[in-house]
């Protein structure tokens, strides 16, 4: 067996299995994405198969994710960290992004493990994400400089208690096209490639035909941003939704919605007509005017209390609540003019407060503007803890092909 150190830390709604850089190294697990580590991290995982039995992973987007920690050699950053999505019935792992609540588990971690030195009466933790060149920053209260291992916070989604944690995105625009909004428009017009239709029918057909001639083409406005994460915002309405829906209701639009990410990334560049599909970039989901709902906890919201409905993705399913470089990139989005979500939350009581109305309840992100009026920052509010330390046992005869 190889035998591989870990550490299971809970950040917001995701779990993660966290290893450091030099443990991976002295196992002999040196290769990066696409090499040694996609193997591995598959194997511990028990990635091909869809319940992930013969390993650590959750069997769901939100629970099968992995995150590699090292020291920055960059000036002012404690902490490097690269983000691994691995397949839920496929070897596969996802690279590309990053996960805002998996870098709230790493600014605990660098805190719990020495990476980080705590100071009295807050810490912030710098970091930079790998796989996008972000900086987030997490601020965690170290009282007399100590570090807690339970707090009294609580997130939407989950009522378990943890360590408080503010997690800001530095300069979050452009990381990966460059810009802001990669197209130069706040709002474009994408046809889902596949070209299937909602089910319901909702849409409005255009006369002209896809190129293959194979069905009528028809289009949905969207906004694509590239803040946090890459993203595709499409108006609800389109797609005969109203965000508002349960996460089993949003269901039914996970084939268009998946169509529709992958015409995204050819819009924006951050694919080819011939690469492979990724199915984490960009995020991709619906947002709508406010409305009153019910939460998956049973808490009923009202439209007064938010500023924009929103329902995402998370890789091929409904995401339970909003993946935190999500709400970003839609905070961002709507701080730009003639954006969908700044159409859809131009009468919002504050005007560097967003609050987004998801599955799991409210959402606020603040946002910090430079002198130009250029986003600075966003901030969430998230809970973290450290579940288990633990030694991962690898099957050896996986790793010997390799």
């Amino acid at each position: 067996m190889l035998r591989l150190p870990a550490t299971l830390m809970r950040g917001g709604t995701s779990k993660c299995w966290v290893f450091d850089a030099d443990d991976l190294r002295a196992a002999g697990v040196t290769g990066g994405p696409d090499g040694r580590l996609d193997t591995v991290l598959a194997s511990a995982f028990g990635a091909t198969d869809p319940r992930q039995i013969d390993g650590v992973g959750g069997a769901t987007s939100t629970t099968s994710k992995a995150v590699i920690v090292r020291p920055s050699a960059e000036p002012g950053v404690d902490v490097d960290y690269l983000f691994a999505q691995v397949g839920i019935g496929t070897a596969g792992v996802e690279w590309a992004s990053n996960c805002g609540n998996c870098a709230t588990a790493v600014g605990l971690y660098a805190l719990h493990t020495g990476l980080a030195k705590p100071v009295h009466p807050t810490t912030t933790v710098e970091m930079r994400n790998e796989n996008t060149g972000v900086r987030l920053s997490a601020t965690v209260p170290t009282p007399g400089g100590v570090v807690p291992e339970l707090g009294d916070a609580t997130v939407p989604g989950s009522r378990a208690l943890g360590v408080p944690v503010a997690l800001g995105f530095r300069d979050p625009a452009g990381a990966t096209t460059g810009a802001l909004l990669p197209t130069g428009n706040g709002v474009d017009r994408l046809e889902p490639v596949g070209g299937a239709h909602p089910a319901d029918g909702s849409h409005t057909a255009d006369a002209a035909r896809s190129a293959d001639g194979s069905h009528p083409a028809y289009g949905v406005d969207v906004t694509l941003v590239d803040a946090g994460a890459p993203a595709v915002l499409a108006d609800a309405a389109a797609l005969g939704s109203d965000a508002l829906e349960t996460v089993d209701a949003f269901s039914a639009l996970v084939p268009t919605l998946t169509r529709l990410r992958r015409a995204a990334a050819l819009r924006m560049g951050l694919a080819a007509p011939h690469d492979p599909v990724s199915h984490s970039v960009p995020k991709v989901g619906v947002v709508a005017p406010a409305g009153d709902y019910v939460t998956s906890l049973g808490e009923r919201i009202a439209a007064a209390d938010y500023d924009i409905a929103v329902r995402m993705l998370s890789m091929h399913a409904p995401h339970p609540a909003i993946g935190l470089t999500s709400a970003v990139a839609i905070a961002s989005a709507a701080l730009s003019p003639d954006t969908i979500p700044a159409k859809l939350a131009e009468n919002r009581p504050v005007a560097t407060l967003l609050r987004l109305g998801t599955p799991a309840g409210i959402i606020t992100a603040d946002v910090s503007l430079d002198d130009t009026g250029a986003v600075r920052a966003v901030t969430l509010h998230r809970a973290a803890r450290a579940i288990a330390t633990a030694e991962l046992l690898v099957p050896a005869l996986l790793q010997e092909s390799v």
